[in-house]
């Protein structure tokens, strides 16, 4: 009969940013437990508040699977002797099995007979395995950080405080340090803090409730934001639907409540993104804005309790909100009243690394790589290009200056935002504020890119710096550590030229970084620009794969690099789309075939006059046209009309194959034959190594 298992794990508060991680991985982690245990189950459900994580899987077998084993022993010539007897070999591996030699059996393998042990092992009850189970489980919930308490060894997120475990109705018993479980839960810390006793899921979550604990994080969510919505209705507004933070808002309490506080209308005049930053980021409330998206003076916080009055609540949060946003005004009003440029001097006292230098020097640096780029690209025909590059040069050297303006001090989140603010007010062209802005983004995996092409340029340069000067200096990012956020910063490059196809190539601008940095390299610069170009075909492979494309394809397009970025995807893109070719798969075997032949091979001249029979000919004439043609398209960036050209040496290739002796006696006509099939190689191989892609026939 199917029991149903209940865990709970009651904790002081964990953070919110700690939970979803945890309840992804503790759904998986119980999954394959029980699989390894060999216990049937049906669904496994995860919930979980500030205050505890909970698990319940339905349908769990009282027993374990049977488990069948066959142990292949000795063979059966050595098992047994002339006349039949067992000898020391079959006693021996008998004993070993713990079954007696009468039992063993003789199976045929590929290799011939061998003695087999077979046996059946029952399972155990369920419950007789459990408590080991929730031990292992319960200490491999997985946390970024964890913590040890009081004089115990166990670490966890928080401290745990109780235990409820129970299969069937009845309690699982074990010990974790100091902690045994039990049938016993908490209610809410503050409204209902009493333990209380419960059977069952549906009872917990029926009691829980009762005492003022919604344990369904899914339930939660909903009631944030009705009441959340209702509360902005009430002053004719509607809230921001930030989903991080209704995301942490959901992990921060167990039973919500929404109360409206207000503020001065004066606090409009800042900018927007101030008092989004200073309500969401530092007071984890939803600002309230009307049907036109223009904020309105008031805002929406979640408590942990109902309000007794919400009147009260609201003030207490409107005097913490007024303080914010008066230091906020402050520090606005002192920080215009000095120019972007003159703070560029002050960038001269901030280090940036140790290793690296100073802010300042780190602009001048990717200034001057990115007014490289510039003149690489022209992204109006209608404009000056001069126009534009003068503008890149301007925006890169202000990027920066807003990180020692007093706003960012307060608010660092806002860095970059209050340097397109202050440049706006000071009079500056919008493109170049908006590209200071720009420069960061993005700002997270699969964030936005800039917008406009200088604050694309400026992007990647800074980012570019970055990268090289860290692994000019050592500082590579292993498997387990990326302090400087390396892998996001080349995602980011990868993405912005991508999504500008921009003709800029990795090694072009990695080289003439390094060369601005030399200086301060620690390293050859030869072994700076291999790593980071590995560096960066590591992430785009990635990139590749993730997104869909076959890993054989894009294994076979990167093994001629991944510097020039925009047609490296149209050769992915084009090898996939060939896969549905009916030639497709013969060529890449002929392929195969070819590489193989042509190890060790250093290639030569082909000299028809060498030429001994028709398919050669044949095959020469084939590959000259399709050489001619393809290379055109190839040069062009057509990869798809090139391959159906190259398709065409399909039928010629297996004539030559299957009449002419490659590896003939005579060198010379050897070395002509290999050197037709080496070209043929080559023209494959500026597009891809066809040796690397996977056919069905394989």
């Amino acid at each position: 009969m199917a029991k149903e298992l209940l865990l709970e794990i009651g904790t002081e508060e964990i953070p919110a940013a700690f939970m979803p991680r945890a309840l992804a991985g503790m759904k998986t982690m119980m999954a394959h437990e029980l699989a390894a245990q060999r216990i049937a189950h049906g669904d496994i459900i995860t919930m979980g508040t500030p205050r505890r994580l909970v698990i319940a899987v339905k349908g769990m077998a009282e027993r374990q699977e049977d488990q069948f084993l066959e142990k292949i022993g000795p063979p059966v010539r050595t098992a047994y002797d002339a006349d039949g007897k067992p000898t020391k070999a079959a006693t021996g591996f008998a004993a070993g099995q713990g079954i007696d030699v009468a039992e063993l059996v003789t199976v045929a393998t590929d290799k011939g007979d061998y003695i087999c042990a077979r046996k059946t092992i029952a399972g155990e009850a369920t419950r007789t395995v459990l408590p080991s189970l929730l031990v292992r489980f319960i200490t491999s919930i997985p946390f970024p950080k964890s913590m040890r308490w009081m004089n115990l060894s166990l670490r966890f997120a928080r401290p745990i405080h109780w235990i409820l475990a129970i299969f069937g109705g009845e309690v699982v018993p074990f010990q974790i340090e100091n902690i045994e479980s039990g049938t016993a839960s908490c209610g809410h810390r503050f409204m209902k803090p009493k333990p209380f006793t419960v059977k069952n899921f549906s009872d917990y979550l029926k009691k829980t409730k009762a005492r003022f604990v919604i344990v369904d994080q899914e339930e939660r969510r909903a009631k944030i934001l009705d009441e959340a919505r209702d509360a902005a209705r009430g002053v004719g507004g509607h809230i921001f639907e930030h989903e991080a933070l209704i995301d942490e808002l959901t992990f921060l309490v167990e039973y919500p409540s929404a109360v409206c506080g207000s503020f001065e209308t004066e606090y409009l005049a800042l900018p927007a993104d101030v008092l989004t930053t200073a309500m969401m980021k530092h007071q984890k409330y939803f600002p309230v804005m009307d049907d036109g998206g223009r904020l309105l003076p008031h805002f929406i916080t979640i408590t942990n309790t109902p309000a007794r009055d919400p009147a009260v609540v609201a003030r207490g949060n409107e005097k913490v909100i007024r303080a914010r946003l008066a230091d906020a005004r402050f520090f606005f009003e002192e920080d215009k009243k000095v120019p972007l440029k003159a703070r560029m001097e002050e960038l001269k006292g901030v280090v940036f690394h140790s290793l690296l230098g100073t802010s300042y020097e780190k602009v001048l640096q990717f200034s001057e790589l990115a007014h490289y780029m510039a003149q690489k690209i022209n992204p109006s025909k209608t404009k000056p290009h001069l126009a534009f590059v003068t503008k890149v040069d301007h925006a890169a050297y202000l990027c920066k200056a807003d990180l020692e303006t007093q706003m960012i001090y307060e608010f660092p989140e806002l860095q970059g935002i209050m340097g397109r603010e202050y440049a706006l007010i000071q009079g500056e062209d919008p493109v170049v504020a908006k590209a200071i802005y720009e420069h960061y983004l993005p700002v997270a995996a699969g964030g936005a890119l800039p917008e406009t092409d200088e604050g694309s340029i400026i992007s990647i340069a800074d980012k570019m710096d970055t990268i090289t000067g860290c692994f000019g200096v050592g500082l590579i990012p292993t498997g387990t550590a990326d302090p400087y956020a390396l892998r996001r910063q080349a995602l980011g490059i990868i993405n912005i030229i991508l999504n500008k196809k921009y003709p800029l190539a990795l090694d072009d601008i990695a080289d003439k970084s390094i060369a601005i940095l030399s200086k301060k390299l620690r390293r050859p610069p030869e072994e700076v620009h291999a790593d980071v170009l590995e560096f960066f075909k590591g992430r785009f492979e990635n990139q590749m794969i993730s997104l869909g494309h076959p890993y054989d394809v894009v294994a076979a397009v990167l093994v001629l690099g991944a510097c020039d970025l925009v047609q490296t995807v149209k050769k992915i893109e084009a090898v996939e789309s060939f896969r549905g070719h009916p030639d497709f798969e013969p060529l890449v075997i002929a392929f195969k075939r070819v590489v193989n032949i042509l190890k060790n091979f250093q290639g030569g001249t082909v000299d028809p006059a060498r030429f001994e029979n028709r398919e050669e000919e044949t095959l020469y004439r084939a590959f000259t046209l399709a050489e001619e043609k393809a290379g055109r398209l190839i040069d062009a960036g057509d990869y798809q009309a090139a391959l159906s050209e190259m398709a065409t040496l399909r039928k010629p290739v297996d004539a030559f194959f299957e009449t002419v002796l490659v590896m003939a006696e005579d060198p010379a006509v050897r070395k002509n034959r290999l050197s037709l099939l080496a070209g043929i190689s080559s023209l494959f191989f500026r597009i891809a190594d066809f040796s690397k892609l996977v056919v069905e026939s394989q």
